[in-house]
C-alpha cells in the first residue's frame, strides 16, 4: 500500500485537471496558461531551491554511472531510433526521447524513494544529472527549431541559460550550493510558496490537456507509439540499469536505488517542455499518464528482483564438513 499511496495524489490531480476542462471551470486556455506558469515561474523556483539546498559532493560514483547508462541508452534510442519508426518530425524527436527516459524524480520520486529506499540521497544525484545534463541537451535541441535551417547557433546556445528560466534557475541553485549561500528568510519563504505550486499546477495542466476539447498543436498518438514509449521507460530502462549495476558490482542497496529510480515513470516536465515549445504535446501528455499508471508494477518488480539478489549475495555459505578418518 505504501507504493500506491505515493501515486494516488498524482492520479487525483490529473483527474481534477481533466474535469476542470470537461466542465469549463478554467476556460479554454487553462492547460496553456498553467503550463506557462509552471515553466516560467513555479518549476524554476522548485529547481533552484532543490539544488541550492543539495550538497554536490555525491554527484559521482558507480551508482550514478549505472543510472546514466540506462538514461543515455533509452533517451538515445527513443530520440534517434524509435521515433523514426512512427514518422515523427525531427523537432518532435527530443520530446520522444525525453518521454522514454526522463524520470519523475521530483514529486513522485521523493515519496517513492522515502518509502522504498528509506532515504533520498541517490535521488538527489538523479535530480542533478537530469537537471544539469539531460534537460539542457533537450532544451538546446528544441531551441534549434527556431532556426529555419535547423542550425545550432553558438550565440543563441550561449544565451540559452539567460533565456530559459529552467536552466538559469538550475545554474543559480548549483552556484548557491557550491558557495554555501543561504537566502534571506523572506526570499526563501516566497520561493517555497511558489515552488509548492509546481507539481500540482503541472498535473492539473496535464489532466486538462488530455480532454478532447483542449486545444493541441500536436499530431495524434497511436496505441503502438504509447506501447513503445512505455516499454522503453518501464522495461528497458530499469533492465539496463539492473544489468549495468551488476556489471559494476553494486551492493544490493545500491542496486535497488538505481533500478527503482530508473523505473520511475515519465516526468510531467516532459509535457511542460512540449507545451512550451509547441511540439510533441500528445506524445508527452499521454506518455506521462500511461507510464504513471503502469509504473507501480515495474517498481514492485524492481523491489522483488533486487531483494532476491541481495538475499542470494548475503546468504551464508555452508562450510564443508571435515573428513574424519576412521580410527
Amino acid at each position: 500500500m505504501s507504493l500506491v499511496s505515493a501515486f494516488v495524489p498524482i492520479w487525483i490531480l490529473t483527474a481534477v485537471g481533466y474535469a476542470s476542462c470537461r466542465w469549463g471551470l478554467l476556460g479554454e486556455a487553462a492547460a496553456s496558461v498553467l503550463g506557462r506558469f509552471v515553466f516560467q515561474l513555479a518549476m524554476p523556483a522548485a529547481l533552484f531551491l532543490a539544488l541550492a539546498r543539495m550538497p554536490l559532493s555525491g554527484f559521482a560514483g558507480r551508482s550514478l554511472l549505472a543510472f546514466g547508462v540506462s538514461t543515455v541508452a533509452v533517451v538515445g534510442f527513443g530520440w534517434g531510433g524509435a521515433s523514426r519508426l512512427f514518422g515523427r518530425e525531427p523537432g518532435e524527436r527530443p520530446i520522444w526521447g525525453m518521454a522514454a527516459g526522463y524520470v519523475n524524480s521530483a514529486n513522485l520520486g521523493i515519496p517513492i524513494a522515502t518509502q522504498v529506499l528509506g532515504d533520498v540521497s541517490f535521488l538527489a544525484v538523479v535530480v542533478l544529472l537530469q537537471v544539469l545534463v539531460v534537460a539542457p541537451v533537450i532544451v538546446v535541441a528544441l531551441d534549434r527549431r527556431s532556426d529555419p535551417a535547423g542550425r545550432v547557433r553558438v550565440r543563441r546556445v550561449a544565451s540559452l541559460p539567460v533565456r530559459n528560466p529552467v536552466i538559469l534557475a538550475s545554474l543559480l541553485g548549483v552556484a548557491c550550493s557550491a558557495a554555501g549561500l543561504r537566502l534571506p528568510a523572506a526570499a526563501a519563504a516566497s520561493l517555497t510558496l511558489l515552488a509548492g505550486a509546481a507539481a500540482p499546477a503541472a498535473l492539473v495542466a496535464l489532466g486538462a490537456s488530455l480532454h478532447p476539447a483542449a486545444p493541441s498543436r500536436a499530431e495524434p498518438t497511436g496505441p503502438g507509439e504509447l506501447a513503445a514509449i512505455s516499454a522503453l521507460k518501464l522495461v528497458a530502462q530499469p533492465v539496463i540499469a539492473y544489468a549495468a549495476g551488476l556489471a559494476l558490482h553494486l551492493s544490493a542497496p545500491q542496486l535497488l536505488a538505481v533500478v527503482v529510480c530508473a523505473g520511475l515513470p515519465t516526468a510531467q516536465n516532459t509535457f511542460i517542455f512540449a507545451q512550451e515549445y509547441g511540439v510533441g504535446e500528445a506524445v508527452a501528455n499521454r506518455a506521462v499518464v500511461v507510464t504513471t499508471t503502469l509504473s507501480l508494477a515495474t517498481l514492485a518488480a524492481a523491489r522483488v528482483a533486487t531483494a532476491r539478489r541481495g538475499t542470494a549475495s548475503t546468504a551464508p555459505r555452508r562450510r564443508p564438513r571435515p573428513c574424519r578418518r576412521p580410527l
